[in-house]
């Protein structure tokens, strides 16, 4: 058990930069970070957008407009609002779960740029 542990150990230090590159791992990580924010919000804009033409299909079948409405295309109209509705829940969950993974994302970087610092500052004073 204590050498899988020392692997993995080995194994995360291995995929960290070198501590020479922590400016470029420091900007690397921004611009991720920004990638992620960019696209968090275009999916939450995308979710509103489908649930507010659920709630305008759903609420055209009960004005003035709607009641001179065929009733098939009212039960089209509510069917559509109800699918809409649901693609809507779905984005939101996607939204949410994304949201989430970038928050951790976020976390890992920072404990790796803390990692990153701890073994450059290491270095330095065992270089004295």
């Amino acid at each position: 058990m204590e050498q899988e542990s020392s692997s993995l150990r080995d194994r995360l230090l291995g995929r960290l930069p070198q501590p020479e590159n922590i400016a470029a791992f420091r900007e690397e990580t921004a611009s991720l970070l920004a990638k992620h924010e960019k696209a968090l919000f275009w999916e939450k804009w995308t979710t509103l957008v489908i649930s507010y033409c659920a709630i305008g299909l759903f609420l055209i079948t009960f004005t003035a407009w709607g009641t001179r409405l065929p009733r098939t295309t009212i039960i089209v109209f509510d069917v559509a609002a109800g699918v809409l509705f649901f693609v809507a829940q779905l984005c939101s969950l996607e939204y949410f779960l994304n949201r989430n993974h970038r928050n951790l994302l976020k976390e890992v970087k920072q404990l790796q740029l803390q990692v990153l610092e701890l073994q450059a500052s290491l270095q330095k004073n065992n270089g004295r």
